[in-house]
């Protein structure tokens, strides 16, 4: 199976099932000297994983301990390969048993057995989100460098969840309640919604919004390595992504060119950010606003018409423990495939300047 690996010259490479043993990483390219120890990347590993005594996310509760297994010596990067490794210790495999020759509607399944004649049907094995512990690991080691280096920020907040959208932004409310919105006022009303949509053994879709903050200017390659393009990629390499947009983003379709244009004044000050901080494939310096589209969770409770392995007609009621709305789980994990990708083009852009 290749596509394991995201990255040029910042290399992840993750491995691993949703009910293994253990999922891992290995990063490779990582530059020498760089303090790090399993605190700095247990912080953010941490903002991935499920609120305590949640109502709307999943009931499995990994502790996902770091352990770092290379490329790391008396608390500094080496510049060798850094191995990451977490232990599944709270797995079900058995909620899974009563569905093993039926393809989930919206899992990989059925796709997963179209192209390998195999899969690991405990918890969807490689297929499952899960596998996303590995890069928020990963994207914890670049948020760290870029943040020495050039002070760049990645700020993630829950934009809309079904027909609710944010009005304001408020920074330091994310962190203050569940679905990491930055509007206090929406945040009780959307809680209220994914509440109700649970009882109702149903899941919800949301957009997030990632903004990068102080990212370095002149990143990218024009034609087909544009910074825009390598972001929605790897945006759009996360499961539950369905849809990209940067800057206006699908707005512009209403937009004049007299209104989408980011017209500038002196000391290179743009007087909007229509462009979501790229222009022509490349980072002006301004802000990168990404706006991703995230689809409902699709283990749900509820009968769905599906077949099994032998291409017959079945009814489905998937059981277990899921999240209700993955827009507050997902953030951590966008912000670590924007973080890969800043790191990556950063690299690229100092061996050639």
């Amino acid at each position: 199976m290749p596509g394991n690996t995201f990255g040029s010259l910042f290399k992840l490479t993750t491995w691993g099932e949703s009910h293994g043993e253990a999922l891992g990483l290995v990063l490779d390219g990582c530059p020498p000297n760089i303090h790090l120890t399993e605190k700095d990347i247990q912080k953010e590993v941490d903002k991935r994983r499920p609120a305590e005594n949640s109502r709307i996310t999943t009931g499995r509760r990994e502790e996902d301990q770091v352990q770092i297994l290379s490329g790391v010596f008396e608390g500094k990067t080496t510049g060798t390969p850094i191995a990451i490794q977490f232990a599944n210790k709270d797995t079900r495999s058995q909620d899974y048993s009563n569905t093993k020759d039926i393809y989930r509607p919206g899992h990989a399944d059925y796709t997963y057995d179209l192209k390998y004649g195999i899969r690991d049907y405990r918890g969807g094995g490689r297929s499952s989100g899960r596998e996303t512990v590995c890069r928020v690991a990963g994207g914890a080691i670049a948020k760290k460098y870029l943040k020495q280096h050039s002070k760049t920020q990645f700020i993630g907040h829950t934009v809309k969840i079904g027909a609710i959208e944010a009005k304001k932004f408020d920074k330091s409310t994310i962190d203050k309640n569940e679905l990491k919105c930055a509007d206090p006022s929406v945040a009780k009303k959307m809680q209220k919604y994914v509440e109700k949509i649970r009882t109702k053994a149903d899941s919800i879709g949301a957009i997030i919004e990632i903004i990068i903050k102080n990212p370095p200017k002149g990143l990218g390659e024009p034609v087909f390595d544009k910074l825009d393009a390598r972001l929605a990629t790897a945006m759009m390499s996360i499961g539950a992504v369905k849809g990209v947009e940067i800057g206006a983003g699908f707005h512009v379709a209403e937009m004049k060119g007299s209104e989408n244009n980011d017209q500038m004044q002196s000391k290179n000050k743009f007087l909007s950010n229509n462009s979501g901080g790229i222009l022509g494939g490349i980072s002006t310096g301004e802000d990168i606003v990404l706006r991703l589209a995230i689809k409902p969770v699709p283990s749900i409770a509820l009968k769905q018409k599906t077949i099994n392995t032998k291409g017959k007609n079945a009814i489905i009621q998937t059981h277990g423990r899921h999240d209700c709305c993955l827009a507050p789980r997902i953030i951590a994990v966008a912000e670590a495939m924007a973080a890969l990708t800043i790191m990556d083009f950063y690299l690229i852009q100092r061996g050639t300047s």
